[in-house]
């Protein structure tokens, strides 16, 4: 039997304002310069244009940039780059809440909370990787600030289909679902940190401030 589509009407939704969160990236990919140097759309064209005559890479650097509607993108917020990047290089394998076709921003509660979420996913890749017997990565820390009124699908146990350890199928049709409806993002339980909550934001446009924090090393061995 097939999934149906979730019933997103009868869902509540929690409020949160000057919400603090926290959230890890890979520290090999550096910052996206030019989205922390403008104010505004106008300001990003004329000195996207400029740039572009020296630098044949800007372009790769700036990604999908197309894929965040002009009124959604936070030009002149600390940490503009950090909170455009997962949607303008999406993933495409995807993640729980995209099955690959559009980017989610996560973040977690705590510093805690979101080691807990990328170590597992990093574990994962390490063990796919044939004869990989060490390897180190550094992630950039980041605190988030964002003020959103979020899908609320805590707890975990009345919404088991949606925090599924590895089956996303069901938590993509609610994440597509809820883009469509241009909700503004998901409140859910941790699913690598019992009794921790993450945040699933499906824009931009809802965050305040992002600033990098301490950096953590990850080794496979």
């Amino acid at each position: 039997m097939g999934l149906s589509e979730p019933n997103t009407d009868a869902l509540p939704c929690t409020t949160l304002r000057g919400q603090i969160a926290y959230r890890l990236v890979n520290g090999k990919y550096p910052p996206i310069a030019i989205f922390d140097d403008v104010a505004d759309q106008a300001d990003f064209d004329a000195l996207f244009a400029v740039q572009a005559l020296t630098n044949p890479r800007l372009q790769n650097d700036v990604g999908e940039l197309n894929r965040v509607p002009p009124d959604q993108r936070p030009w002149g917020i600390p940490g503009c780059n950090y909170a455009l990047g997962p949607f303008v290089h999406v993933n495409p394998a995807g993640s729980r809440f995209s099955a690959g076709h559009y980017g989610v921003f996560y973040c977690a509660d705590r510093m805690a909370t979101a080691i807990a979420e990328t170590r597992y996913h990093q574990q994962r890749y390490f063990q796919q990787v044939d004869g990989l017997k060490y390897d180190r990565i550094v992630m950039r820390g980041l605190k988030v600030n964002f003020t959103a009124t979020l899908i609320d699908i805590t707890p975990a146990s009345d919404h088991p289909r949606w925090h599924a350890p590895d089956d996303y199928s069901a938590a993509h049709l609610l994440g597509q679902q809820l883009r469509d409806q241009q909700h503004s993002g998901i409140h859910y339980e941790s699913v690598r940190a019992a009794g921790s909550h993450c945040y699933a934001l499906l824009t931009p446009q809802i965050i305040a401030s992002i600033t990098p924090s301490a950096h953590y090393e990850y080794i496979w061995d």
